[in-house]
């Protein structure tokens, strides 16, 4: 698959503190892609670094294949995590304004705001102030100036900060929609659910070094402990667990399930299949939750940073 942005070996030093350390990552086109690690880390550090906010001490950026230049500023739309509104001025006027810094004409822009506008329903604030509007609001409008000049990299940070869960599912589905029409997009969140929900690729920083990357899928088979989760109906509940603990490693069960007598994790140890644990569970009860326990995004988070 072809990256649309390359990182190569950043290392980045402010005095005495090194935020970054020969930090690589390769962002694939059409993707999104997380940028995720605990505060401090040296994500916002790599984000500005990418926006030629500020440069690396060592190592190089690529874009699209060419070394990273001012030129590309108008290829990359950027969301901080600090909104950036001028809360004096009228939507509609900032909004004008700061798609014309990105390259657009004025009539360019106005045509793709009215489409925005109406899109997300927020006509009727053109003319109002950023400090008349709620938390929220003033979010939208961040959202689409971001977006309104058709960038190929969109980097989100901290995307849904200050929305409801109406809300902030209807831009999860912009942003989807943005990577469906082409749009690569680097997304730095806290919010584990939304990595596992968005995002195709990931990249761990801690302590400002990579300590994990690769596709999210594949991350999580490395991680996974063969465990399963386990909800059975029967009358002798005392019986079927000491049977199941004779041939299997149980764990203590942590999900929840309405309708069963006895829920158990369930490990498989040595060469033991999920049909074998199938077969033998079916053959003691009967047999209403059988899930596999997939690592989520959070799990990785926490072990990979407490490992490190």
């Amino acid at each position: 698959m072809d990256n649309l942005l390359v990182a190569e070996a950043v290392s980045k030093k402010f005095g005495d503190f090194k935020a970054l350390n020969d930090v690589s990552i390769a962002v694939p086109k059409g993707s999104i892609f997380g940028l995720l690690g605990p505060n401090g880390a040296g994500k916002t550090t790599l984000i500005r670094i990418i926006n030629q906010i500020t440069m690396p001490d060592t190592g190089r950026v690529m874009l699209d294949g060419k070394a990273l230049h001012q030129e590309h500023i108008k290829d990359i739309g950027y969301l901080p995590e600090e909104r950036g509104l001028y809360k004096s001025m009228k939507v509609g006027e900032q909004a004008l304004y700061l798609a014309q810094l990105k390259g657009m004409s004025k009539a360019e822009a106005k045509q793709r705001l009215k489409y925005w506008f109406d899109k997300l329903e927020i006509g009727d604030w053109w003319n109002k102030k950023i400090q008349e509007l709620s938390k929220g609001q003033a979010q939208k409008i961040q959202f689409v100036v971001t977006v309104l000049h058709r960038p190929k990299l969109l980097i989100f940070d901290e995307p849904f900060s200050g929305f409801d869960p109406i809300n902030a599912n209807l831009i999860k589905d912009e942003i989807l929609q943005l990577r469906d029409e082409g749009a690569t997009v680097i997304f730095s969140t806290h919010r584990m659910e939304s990595v596992e929900e968005l995002c195709d690729h990931i990249a761990l920083i801690n302590k400002s070094n990579k300590i994990l990357d690769g596709k999210l899928t594949d991350i999580q088979r490395q991680y996974k402990t063969n465990t399963f989760e386990v909800g059975l109906q029967t009358a002798d509940v005392d019986g079927v667990t000491r049977a199941i603990r004779d041939r299997f490693e149980v764990l203590p069960a942590t999900f929840k399930n309405l309708n069963d007598d006895l829920k158990l994790n369930v490990k498989l140890n040595g060469s033991a299949t999920s049909n074998d644990l199938l077969t033998f569970l079916t053959s003691k009860a009967e047999v209403h939750h059988f899930v596999e326990v997939i690592p989520s995004a959070s799990d990785i988070f926490i072990e990979t940073v407490k490992n490190n």
